[in-house]
């Protein structure tokens, strides 16, 4: 590998050299390398560009890493994976892509991923997403994430977008069966004239169903963001939607929540913040001995982990 892609792969998926478990990473639309082990087995799709990762029931407290990178101009890369998760497995997920451009012609990536996740089943899974290079050159992140929860099963879905995006468009879905838990915490950082908008779309179908979704955002310069969370209770079910952003110079935010109960005993709540720093945090730091753009770092910096 070259040191951009050993810099980018370290940011996004906190890689300082190859996995010693399974892992696929992509890089410019093609394979850099691939290795299964026991239980993770990882097969290129024959239709369309992607992979197809099956973890078996046996699994426990293992990891695979699926990190993808482009470091060329005017490459739009385009991936669907799919993930088979067995009966019972425990497993860490750790995806991410990174972008490096240094021409005059933009380049980006999409992802599709889906999740099959059976009963009792226990995922954690963590995407970061980070461009660099040419300031004015579009680098564009839009990841779709869906996902099928069987009964019992827990899903912990940690993403970040780190900086440097030009623009991104971030879907996700998500169907849970009787006794499915859902937890998702989302950062995003945007500058310049960065945009970037977060569409979760939950349905709550089985019995005590739940979901907690978190999204904290700082949109700084002239940079824009939208919020929009969809959380629809089919049964018995909880559901809680929490947006914190922080605004910077002229940063943009919009929360547009929606609740919908279609079973009288759903329980669904929504928070939404958005503020700038408190004035009383950037003067307790600067009394510490930091610059004020020290202490607002240091703030913005807490707030997104």
């Amino acid at each position: 590998m070259e040191k951009v892609d050993s810099e980018l792969l370290l940011k996004v998926a906190d890689l300082h050299d190859i996995p010693s478990g399974a892992y696929n990473i992509r890089k410019n639309g093609k394979l850099l390398g691939r290795k299964c082990t026991a239980g993770i087995e990882i097969t290129s799709k024959t239709d369309k560009p992607g992979i197809d990762i099956k973890i078996a029931g046996n699994v426990k407290n293992k990891s695979v890493h699926i990190p993808v990178i482009v470091t060329e101009e005017n490459i739009n890369d385009l991936v669907y994976n799919d993930f088979y998760i067995d009966k019972g497995a425990e497993v860490l997920i750790i995806a991410g892509c990174g972008l490096h451009n240094d021409g005059d012609i933009g380049n980006s990536h999409n992802g599709i991923h889906e999740f099959w996740i059976g009963e009792n089943a226990v995922v954690r899974y963590v995407e970061k997403h980070y461009a660099e290079g040419v300031l004015t050159t579009n680098k564009v992140l839009n990841p779709s994430t869906i996902v099928h929860m069987a009964k019992n099963s827990k899903f912990v879905m940690e993403t970040a977008q780190l900086g440097g995006v030009t623009s991104t468009e971030r879907l996700t879905s998500a169907e849970l069966d009787d006794g499915a838990s859902l937890e998702i915490k989302e950062s995003i950082l945007t500058e310049y004239n960065q945009t970037a908008t977060t569409k979760f779309e939950v349905n709550l179908n089985g019995i005590n169903a739940r979901a907690n979704v978190v999204s904290r955002s700082v949109a700084k310069g002239n940079s824009s963001q939208t919020f929009i969370s969809n959380v629809n209770g089919n049964n018995v079910s909880f559901g809680h939607v929490e947006c914190d952003a922080i605004v910077v110079d002229n940063g943009k935010v919009a929360s547009i929540p929606a609740l919908k109960n279609t079973h009288p005993d759903a329980e669904l709540s929504h928070e939404a913040f958005i503020g700038k720093i408190a004035g009383e945090q950037l003067i307790k730091l600067q009394t510490l001995g930091l610059t004020k753009a020290e202490a607002e770092k240091a703030i913005l910096d807490g707030f997104l982990k």
